[in-house]
């Protein structure tokens, strides 16, 4: 079931899914469970219940909403009525729950918890496309993310109309000062790199000034170059300056009241930690109905 409410392009592993909704589960439950549910529903008592956005936004993580309901008990029925990436109205349904009410309440936080906080990485990405969507700039993700959350708020970002930056240290190479510092300089750091890592590793490298990306551009070996902190004009000379043959990256205080500007200037994608690092919540609710 879960691949039919993952937004349609996007990728996101089911063990992924279920060892976070598990942790979540597990950290909620605590030792002796819900105590409250235990103590105060008869047993056999069955409930129904509607998964609300209480403002506009753009949906992710309903998988993890049913995995959540799932572990707890089986016989509990979700009906999604959109998917995730779909954009819903205040006060629309995404979901109607059913079956075991213990268990329904059981799961309630912890399903909301992982909608509502990937909902909300995913509305805000969609701010930042909606930005930039007269210009051919992509807005990406960084590791700036909840430690042991970060497939799924990459996953959120793609929800968002966003693109994705390294997953990790493990899956591409990104010199940044300190590394160039420690290595000796750029052409040094570059050398270095190109030779220890394999033919499908990119390689991209941070520089501050026209004067550093001059120095890249002569040691050849990179991707691509992350332009970090500069201002418009600058970083409009820069990606003139390397004429396409490395992709350009901007990166450093992008605001929704910035990037506009900064994709104009002809970079190939904008790097925004705020995403994931930043995003406020989206409100929903589960309307238990009587």
């Amino acid at each position: 079931m879960h691949k039919d409410l993952l937004a349609p392009g996007a990728f996101l592993s089911p063990l992924v899914i279920e060892d976070a909704v598990r942790r979540a589960l597990e950290e909620d439950l605590g030792r002796a469970g819900d105590i409250t549910s235990a103590a105060t529903i008869p047993e056999g008592t069955k409930a129904r219940a509607k998964l609300v956005a209480r403002e506009p936004g753009v949906i992710a993580g309903l998988a993890c909403a049913v995995e959540a309901f799932r572990l707890l008990d089986p016989e509990i029925s979700f009906r999604a009525k959109i998917r995730d990436g779909a954009k819903v109205a205040a006060r629309a349904t995404a979901a109607e729950v059913e079956g075991p009410a213990a268990a329904i309440l059981s799961a309630e936080r912890v399903a909301l918890n992982f909608v509502g906080h990937l909902s909300g990485i995913a509305t805000l990405t969609a701010a930042y496309v909606a930005k930039v969507a007269h210009t051919n700039a992509k807005i990406s993700c960084t590791r700036k993310t909840i430690p042991g959350l970060r497939a799924l708020e990459k996953y959120a970002v793609r929800c968002g109309g966003g693109s994705n930056h390294r997953f990790g240290l493990d899956d591409a190479v990104l010199i940044k000062d300190n590394h160039i510092a420690v290595a000796g300089g750029i052409k040094s750091a570059l050398e270095r790199a190109r030779a220890a890592v394999g033919h499908l590793v990119k390689i991209e490298i941070e520089v501050t000034s026209l004067e550093e990306l001059a120095e890249v551009l002569a040691a050849g070996g990179a991707d691509a170059v992350l332009l970090d902190n500069m201002d418009a004009k600058t970083m409009k000379r820069a990606v003139e300056k390397v004429a396409g043959k490395l992709i350009t990256e901007a990166s450093g205080g992008v605001s929704l009241d910035t990037v506009a500007k900064i994709a104009e200037t002809g970079v190939d994608v904008i790097s925004v930690g705020r995403i994931t690092h930043s995003a406020p919540a989206l409100d929903l609710a589960l309307d238990v109905e009587t």
